[in-house]
């Protein structure tokens, strides 16, 4: 076990060594005059020897204080360039977790936006639907859905999700090309387990609102869901801001206009610790402004 004096004393010493002066120890390091001299004498009588020879208006290092600054300036130093290297690659690097859909149907398609503007930094994205534990994973921020907030993150909100049936074009001429909500108890539904299903069949007025003992294709991701509609294998229920390129492009349609939400959103969250971090900051900056703009093209 390391035989150590108290560190603030040491830190102070060093600061005060350099200058050999307790004024200008005191400025750099954020603390009176006075309090330099009483650490820098805790130092002394714990080693039992002068460290410095007061004078009149000014102190000097004695031989032995020389040598012990001497000693401490190189392991500060080297302390210094350690965390600094910490601190290189820490900026050099950004890990984002987010879920499938997310990345699927919106953010991998915009990532590589923010990677230009930052060609210095390597951005690496997780892919699951797993909430992230800042405390044991590697991983700077998340993008995560949900109602929030959570214990120790700070959550800001990117969007709400709201959701509606969607089809492919050929699927909906298939059936008619005009659907009543009634009509979604006899047509196939994908992933009709989903609890998005009853909540909008209810507020569609639709009486027999359980769909979720049904056959059909059953997907673990709205991403997998959406491109099951595209494929024509039924009706999915989908958020139209992650399939509004989709739609423009008549890949997808909309047989109705009800569209409903319940409550969650999509939020970036950081440990409240970690916000500050400059690469971070970026990031979210970035983000937010892209989500706007393409809300802003949804109005």
């Amino acid at each position: 076990m390391r035989n150590l004096p108290p560190l603030a004393a040491v830190r102070v010493f060093e600061a005060a060594a350099r200058h050999e002066n307790f004024t200008a120890a005191a400025i750099e390091l954020g603390m009176t005059q006075a309090a330099v001299s009483y650490q820098v004498k805790l130092l002394e009588e714990r080693l039992g020897l002068p460290l410095f020879r007061r004078e009149k208006k000014r102190v000097t290092l004695t031989d032995a204080g020389r040598r012990a600054a001497v000693q401490l300036s190189r392991a500060f130093d080297a302390i210094d360039a350690s965390f600094a290297a910490l601190r290189a690659e820490d900026s050099a690097m950004l890990t984002i977790s987010t879920s499938q859909t997310f990345a699927n149907t919106w953010f991998a398609w915009r990532l590589g936006g923010f990677q230009m503007l930052h060609p210095d930094m390597a951005v690496r994205l997780l892919v699951g639907d797993a909430l992230t534990d800042f405390a044991r994973e590697d991983v700077d921020v998340a993008v995560r859905s949900g109602r929030g907030p959570w214990p120790g993150l700070i959550a800001d909100v990117l969007f709400h999700v709201d959701f509606t049936p969607m089809c492919s074009p050929d699927f909906l001429a298939r059936h008619g090309g005009a659907l009543e909500p009634a009509d979604l108890l006899r047509l196939p539904l994908i992933s009709p387990q989903d609890v998005w299903w009853p909540h909008w069949l209810r507020e569609a007025g639709v009486d027999a609102p359980d769909v979720s003992d049904r056959p059909g294709i059953r997907l673990d991701s709205q991403a997998h869901e959406g491109n099951a509609a595209m494929g024509g294998q039924g009706i999915a229920m989908l958020t139209p801001f992650f399939w509004r390129n989709d739609l423009a492009e008549g890949r997808l349609v909309r047989p109705f206009e009800l569209v409903c939400s319940r409550g969650f959103a999509y939020w970036l969250v950081v440990p409240e610790h970690r916000r500050a971090v400059p690469k971070i900051k970026r990031f979210r900056d970035w983000l937010r402004a892209e989500i706007a703009r393409d809300l802003g093209g949804d109005a």
